[in-house]
């Protein structure tokens, strides 16, 4: 038997009426007879199609301001009736109902109206959709029966079934009845959310229920592991540029790792104005610089750990010209993607043509690189989720406090304000020696800041007289301030806050080192 459902009767009601003209004469010429309501129908009257009004069809008018227009048993018992079901085929003959095959609709744009500067909370109560919503959930309950259209994008392929089989299959059913729930679910979602926003005050804060809805824009070849499965969700309603709406202009698909790189590596070039390169390996900056020109900071950065930085993930904070493409494409380097504005023709010339890699380098343009991070991240656990603010406190220089005895020169100064951008981006325990507006040498991850520093210190090298060192967290001892002097440090710049932050400072003015404490940490765990 087959499951196709011809189409008989279509219930049309929408606030969105982009295309809808062309789908309902399509409609009409297929003989499918349209029902509609209040400005819906004018619309499309005023088109010259033919449409029952609703009213007529139920005996009972619009009433209070149209917000009572579909909420009918002879609108309702059309659309859930059972064709397999010889008591609601009686019942519709004996009230004399149409069945609605098919039901349009779109829902009142609440989000966009909340959105909208000193909307009222009355203007936005009455964008929250009641007989919509009601609509979508009986036809999607029903789907086995009927279909539900509730986006504009939907209607070319409905017209396409509807030609060429004369009705609709309950797999197309199915997919339109799951689109439509997970629409109902986003949209009592975003009322939910903004009550609690005006309950609770305009900034952004933690709900009591917390709720997330995101959609599934690709899956990935695989996850960490060639053994885990993965996939790339999108924030819809996150209209800031991202990674997830990025420009691939070359190269293979990106990786689940690729794209946790990809962010650390944004997110470091952000903190800068001046042209900045960031070089990521395994979710750390093993090489980062800022300069005059864009391929001066690019040949510091790579030059910073050029073991570590092959087959590393490249940020850029300007578009790429030829001559930064000159210094990547450099033989003995592999880069796995870069993310920048732009390249220009000649740099995308180069890094697709030139090096070995040509062809599986990722390139991605993204607009707005400068744009600040998202108010909250989640982290999930077992049997919950971890959710904080983001970690995008500005660096505050004039807050800071000399607390040796050698105070820092400017140029000093400088350096460490520097350092200090980098060694957020590294994670704890984080150490970053940096010269030059470079990075020199970083320590991350390890359980001991001392071996932190150890393995900062020793990727440093020479490289590390005169340099300068930023702690993301607290010295406890000054065993590292020893190493650091004997490695040739000049200046450290650390939160401050241990109990022994008296022996680290005298460490300090023997070793004729500077010191400042910011009174921030940036842990990255």
């Amino acid at each position: 038997m087959s499951d196709i459902v011809k189409v008989k009767n279509a219930l049309i009601s929408v606030s969105d009426k982009n295309g809808l003209t062309e789908f309902a004469q399509e409609l009409s010429l297929l003989g499918i007879q349209i029902y509609s309501t209040g400005g819906t129908r004018s619309h499309l009257e005023n088109q010259g199609l033919q449409v029952h009004d609703v009213s007529e069809y139920t005996g009972f008018p619009e009433v209070m301001d149209g917000r009572v227009k579909t909420l009918h048993p002879k609108i309702f018992a059309g659309i859930l009736y059972r064709h397999d079901h010889d008591d609601d085929i009686q019942t519709l003959k004996k009230h004399e109902i149409h069945g609605f095959e098919l039901v349009i609709v779109n829902l009142y744009p609440f989000e966009k109206t909340i959105a909208q500067e000193h909307v009222t909370q009355e203007e936005a109560i009455e964008q929250i959709d009641i007989g919509g919503p009601s609509l979508v959930r009986a036809s999607a309950k029903n789907h086995a029966f009927t279909s539900i259209i509730t986006r504009p994008d939907q209607y070319p392929s409905m017209l396409e079934e509807l030609r060429h089989k004369g009705g609709t299959s309950l797999e197309t059913r199915t997919k339109l009845a799951q689109e439509a729930f997970t629409i109902t679910a986003d949209y009592d979602r975003a009322i939910s959310n903004y009550f609690c926003k005006t309950e609770k005050g305009p900034e952004p804060d933690f709900p009591d229920d917390l709720q997330l809805s995101f959609k599934r824009n690709a899956t990935l070849r695989y996850g960490e592991n060639p053994h885990q499965r993965a996939a790339l969700y999108e924030d819809e309603k996150d209209s800031r540029s991202s990674l997830v709406h990025a420009r691939q202009v070359n190269g293979k698909e990106l990786s689940y790792n690729n794209f946790l790189d990809l962010e650390g590596a944004l997110n470091l070039v952000r903190c800068f104005n001046q042209p900045c390169v960031s070089v990521i390996k395994h979710n750390n900056p093993c090489g980062a610089a800022v300069s005059e020109t864009l391929s001066d900071a690019a040949e510091k950065a790579l030059a910073g750990d050029p073991l570590s930085a092959f087959g590393s993930i490249l940020a850029l904070n300007q578009t790429v010209d030829a001559a930064t493409a000159e210094i990547l494409v450099r033989p003995g380097q592999f880069i796995e993607a870069i993310v920048a504005p732009g390249f220009s023709t000649d740099a995308h010339q180069l890094l697709t043509t030139k090096p070995k890699w040509k062809n599986n380098v990722r390139l991605l343009e993204i607009d707005n690189i400068e744009q600040a991070d998202v108010h909250h991240q989640y982290r999930q656990i077992s049997g919950g989720m971890l959710v904080q603010d983001s970690d995008v406190l500005e660096a505050t220089p004039e807050e800071w406090e000399v607390v040796t005895d050698t105070k820092p020169q400017p140029n000093v100064q400088a350096e460490l304000l520097f350092s200090w951008k980098i060694v957020r981006h590294v994670k704890s325990n984080a150490i970053a020696i940096c010269r030059n507006h470079a990075l020199m040498g970083a320590g991350a991850g390890q359980m001991s800041r001392v071996d932190s520093v150890e393995i900062a210190i020793k990727k440093a090298a020479e490289r590390a007289q005169g340099a300068v060192l930023a702690s993301d967290a607290f010295f406890p001892f000054p065993d590292s301030i020893e190493a650091a002097s004997q490695a040739g440090i000049c200046a450290i710049i650390q939160p401050g806050g241990s109990r022994r932050d008296k022996e680290v400072i005298e460490a300090c003015n023997q070793q004729g080192i500077s010191m400042i404490f910011t009174g921030r940490r940036h842990f990255r765990h």
